[in-house]
């Protein structure tokens, strides 16, 4: 794997006992000790995670604010310094590009958090759609270390470790200050369903704050979390994974988050197709299930209607360690989702029930 690009963790990780996988281009840990057991201590204590993988952006000047908000379907104006929104931006046919997070730090000075595999994409895309605009788009990705702390003793870990007043951030929202001493964008935001915080800082800074963490989460239960329990953290939330849930060929309607598409805003990129599949219907929907069983359901499996047709497809699929059975998401025709589904694994017919996602309880700081 020496060809993959690593974070300032990757050491780290190694150091303690992580297995290593390719992911997006990047040599990251899957697991520590079992990824049933990361789950577990995420929902009942906390977990720390390594997304330094994750892009970052600053986007600046006079147009920045009406750029963005031509370039994502959320509404940019209602931010304010400290807010921060989460949003798609789209293609002109209501297919997603990515979905980011939309920090606003001043009037004229914005700051994304896109994904991983996206990164080159992402960037030329906004470059290009800036054209015209009184903005500069810089890649600040080389820059950045990020990490996550979530769970319901995560406040009480971070707050050890700083003088920011924790309390004072409300979900979705930030602050900067220093974390042991390092200085950090303080985010209130996370990909778990849990209370946490992401803190974004300088890549020379990440193995002292990593350290600093754990140090400090080591009385309340702190666990090192993989790449394994994030997926299945995410799918019990029922959040989104670009690729899966929704992709180029998957709007945020037909996935289901259509609260993030604003149509009565100006206009943005993909607004025409958005309002055309409101208008019309979309052929096909996102729908989340649980199975009652503890064979997982692979993505891509066909998924089957009553009369044994195929109807769609398994976008994602994990087993939840706080359910003990199988949970998933699947793109399947309009027409059918409100009937019974299934899929075949291995001969025998798995029925589906269908889900309004969180799968699971959260407890995530209003």
């Amino acid at each position: 794997m020496s060809d993959l690009k690593r974070t300032p963790l990757r050491d780290f990780h190694a150091a303690h006992g992580a297995r290593l996988v390719d992911f997006a281009g990047w040599e990251m840990p899957v697991q520590y000790r079992s990824i049933l057991e990361e789950n577990k201590a995420v929902r009942r204590t906390a977990g720390l995670f390594d997304v330094g993988h994750m892009g970052e952006v600053d986007v600046k000047g006079p147009g920045a604010a009406r750029f963005l908000d031509h370039l994502v379907t959320n509404d940019v104006s209602k931010l304010f310094p400290g807010r921060v929104i989460y949003s798609p931006m789209c293609y002109p046919n209501g297919g997603v590009v990515d979905d980011l997070l939309v920090y606003m730090r001043a009037p004229e000075d914005y700051f994304l958090c896109i994904n991983a595999g996206n990164i080159a994409k992402d960037v030329a895309w906004l470059r290009e759609q800036a054209k015209g605009f009184a903005v500069t788009v810089t890649d600040r990705s080389d820059d950045y270390a990020l990490i996550a702390v979530q769970g319901p003793k995560a406040a009480a870990i971070v707050q050890t470790l700083t003088g920011a007043k924790l309390d004072a951030i409300r979900y979705y929202h930030f602050a900067e200050g220093t974390v042991a001493g390092v200085h950090c964008i303080i985010s209130r935001t996370g990909y778990t369903g849990e209370d946490g915080f992401e803190l974004y800082h300088a890549k020379g800074d990440a193995l002292a704050l990593a350290e600093a963490v754990m140090k400090a989460g080591a009385p309340h239960g702190l666990e090192l979390v993989g790449l394994g329990a994030r997926d299945s953290l995410r799918l019990e939330a029922g959040y989104p994974l670009y690729g899966h849930e929704i992709a180029a060929d998957i709007s945020p309607l037909t996935a289901g988050i259509g609260w993030t598409v604003k149509l009565d805003k100006a206009d943005f990129i993909g607004r025409a197709a958005l309002l055309a599949e409101k208008t019309n219907g979309a052929p096909q929907q996102v729908v989340f299930f649980k199975t009652g069983d503890r064979r997982i359901v692979r993505a891509d499996t066909p998924v089957l209607g009553a009369d044994g047709t195929v109807v769609g497809r398994v976008l994602s699929g994990t087993l939840s360690p706080i359910l003990n059975e199988a949970i998933g998401s699947a793109l399947v025709a309009t027409s059918s989702a409100g009937k019974p589904l299934a899929v075949d694994i291995r001969g025998t017919l798995i029925q589906f029930q269908l889900v309004k996602p969180p799968f699971v309880t959260l407890k995530k700081s209003s």
